[in-house]
């Protein structure tokens, strides 16, 4: 990546580089996956409660429209750890269970 590819000193932008290799565990970490739901209710609420009960914060959560299904939507979401600890692996699990779709897109070192 270049160098000082920012134009203004005060963006915030953050970038990162795409690996198929996994990143080991820094100090603080972030794990970013997409999850589907059924379009019926609670379905959200669920999965957020998937990560309350561990106490995994959630540091993004974003709603997309699916590519493969008119009026449903994927969530992007990101939350502080990273995917090799037991916790957020009960967690993927689970969601598993209750979701239609799981990708974890990857672990990486948390900014500053």
């Amino acid at each position: 990546m270049a160098p000082e590819i920012e134009t203004n000193v005060n963006n915030y932008t953050r970038f990162f580089a795409i690996s198929r290799e996994k990143t080991k565990p820094a100090l603080k970490n972030k794990t970013s996956l997409v999850v589907a739901t059924e379009n019926v209710p609670g379905a959200l609420y669920k999965v957020l409660g998937i990560f309350a009960i561990r106490n995994i914060n959630l540091t993004k959560l974003e709603s997309r429209p699916s590519k493969s299904k008119p009026w449903e939507y994927v969530f992007y979401t990101d939350f502080e750890g990273h995917i090799d600890s037991e916790v957020y692996q009960e967690a993927i699990k689970e969601l598993e269970q209750v979701t239609t779709f799981v990708k974890v897109l990857g672990s990486y070192p948390q900014a500053e």
